[in-house]
């Protein structure tokens, strides 16, 4: 029966299948969390209060995250639309220190960006125009660590998506960072250090941050959480290893699904087809969350 529903919302997705579709609405919204300003773009279908999604974005990311090429969208705007076409609203948000919310990026720590899952988690609660009792969580990366933590934490969440998720931060960002780098790093102190990105461009992290690495465990935080929990990895993700989502099932008690495909960190959007970009696969990734999503209200 879940085979069945991706394939019906996939094929919706791809064709355009206006049957499925909503109107919606988006606002920018203002959260305090770590005594900041943090922002988010809130996106609500038309009726009545609609189950939430709350998106929680990558290392160096924003809420709208990776723009796909082709498109005017990124990876989580394109997921909020869809989200909204198939009746769920969503908030996704900018970290504090990215994108558009207060701070500095160098200052950023796992357990601070938790803090504004946590907060984010605490809006969308309260919020009269949101079902606050139907809350979902999708985390990409980095943001698959604090959705860990998020819903371990709380134990809200009907259900948790990671999507390509760290589970082992020591060795996810000694892989990209380099051993030098993390050791370097442990003491810093409150100086920014500059770290080159394995994507192109560099970063500042104070010592805060490689601190962290060690004491934040993703597979402690899900094993945690007993509700329902998608992973979706990538054969040839060579940023978060395919490992890291087994590791994640292993931790996990409750139910779950495994759904991998032969995709790169990013969901092939800068690489599908070989030579050509698009979000193919990224649209059978959504459309395979909001299938296991639905299967949770059933």
């Amino acid at each position: 029966m879940l085979n069945r529903a991706v394939g019906l919302s996939l094929l919706a997705l791809l064709a355009g299948n206006t049957a499925w579709a909503q109107s919606s609405t988006e606002e920018v919204i203002s959260i305090p969390s770590q005594g900041a300003n943090m922002v988010g773009t809130l996106s609500l279908p038309e009726g009545e209060p609609a189950p939430v999604v709350l998106l929680f974005h990558g290392f160096t990311g924003s809420r709208d995250e990776l723009p796909i090429p082709g498109t005017d969208e990124g990876v989580f705007s394109r997921t909020a639309r869809v989200l909204a076409e198939h009746g769920y609203a969503s908030l996704r948000i900018d970290f504090i220190g990215s994108g558009e919310s207060d701070g500095e990026f160098a200052d950023t720590t796992f357990e601070g960006q938790i803090a504004d899952g946590l907060a984010a988690l605490e809006y969308v609660k309260a919020d009269p125009r949101i079902a606050g009792d139907d809350i979902y969580i999708i985390g990409w990366s980095q943001g698959g660590l604090v959705a860990t933590a998020v819903a371990g934490r709380s134990d809200v969440p009907d259900a948790v998506a990671l999507w390509a998720a760290v589970a082992d931060p020591l060795g996810t960002f000694t892989g990209l960072l380099g051993e030098d780098a993390i050791k370097a790093g442990l003491s810093t102190g409150d100086t920014p250090m500059t770290v080159p990105l394995a994507w192109g461009g560099e970063t500042a992290l104070k010592q805060g941050y490689f601190e962290q690495l060690s004491t934040v465990d993703p597979r402690a935080e899900i094993a945690s959480y007993d509700g329902p929990v998608f992973v979706a990895q990538g054969s040839a993700d060579v940023v978060v290893r395919p490992e890291a989502a087994d590791m994640l099932i292993d931790a996990h008690e409750g139910p779950e699904e495994l759904w991998v495909r032969d995709m790169d960190h990013a969901f092939n959007v800068l690489t599908e087809g070989g030579s050509e970009s698009g979000p193919a696969t990224l649209d059978e990734m959504i459309a395979a969350t909001i299938a296991f999503f639905d299967a949770q209200a059933d």
